[in-house]
């Protein structure tokens, strides 16, 4: 398997958290974006903002802002971009890393135990914690671009699991939870971001 890219998913409307974008909202002293770009980016050998806000409202993250291709199809309408943005780079990647733009907590060690999972087959991975799936944190290869796409156009917009169940089988990693802490959680509500800042003071760094 040769390099992995690495996509923000940043396209959601952010309804419950009263509109705007939800990951420029303060966390413990910095955006939210911050916190999941400081993630990321160690674990891929590029890395992309898939958002469909003003790419200038992104600017000072120095990152590429990929916008959906194909418009109001939730998640899978960010995965089919970050996998045609793979696919229109110089370096060949075989696969896209994609992880939610609310979720400022997730393992360091993410991408490498996906990539370990992958198998030839070409199976989407998969995190899984608590025997909960969370398909938006997930390995997909750059081959699918063109089904997931077919997918989109006949079926509108769909969950990931839909895809990954029924036209393409997934596999599952289980990570557990550090210290009690939910890796997984994610930010909807002003409350969840309340807790949120709770959670980063006993983060492991």
């Amino acid at each position: 398997m040769s390099g992995i890219a690495g996509v923000i998913l940043a396209g959601g409307r952010s309804a419950r958290m009263g509109g705007g974008d939800k990951f420029l909202r303060p966390l413990a002293g910095k955006p939210l974006l911050a916190h999941v770009i400081e993630h990321l980016r160690p674990q891929v050998d590029a890395l992309a903002i898939n958002a469909n806000t003003d790419p200038a409202r992104l600017e000072r993250f120095g990152l590429p802002v990929i916008p959906d291709t194909l418009t109001g199809m939730g998640p899978l309408g960010g995965v089919l971009a970050a996998l045609r943005w793979a696919q229109d780079l110089p370096r060949g990647y075989t696969h896209v890393a994609t992880v939610a733009c609310d979720t400022p907590f997730f393992p360091r060690d993410l991408v490498t135990k996906l990539r370990a999972a992958a198998d030839a087959s070409g199976s989407i991975v998969q995190a899984l914690s608590s025997g909960r799936v969370h398909p938006t944190f997930a390995l997909w290869p750059v081959s699918l671009a063109g089904k997931l796409e077919a997918f989109l156009q006949n079926q509108g917009a769909a969950s990931m699991r839909a895809f990954a169940g029924e036209h393409h089988p997934a596999v599952a990693v289980d990570f557990a939870p550090g210290a009690g802490q939910d890796p997984f959680f994610n930010i909807n509500t002003p409350t969840d971001l309340k807790a949120a800042e709770q959670m980063a003071g006993k983060a492991p760094r």
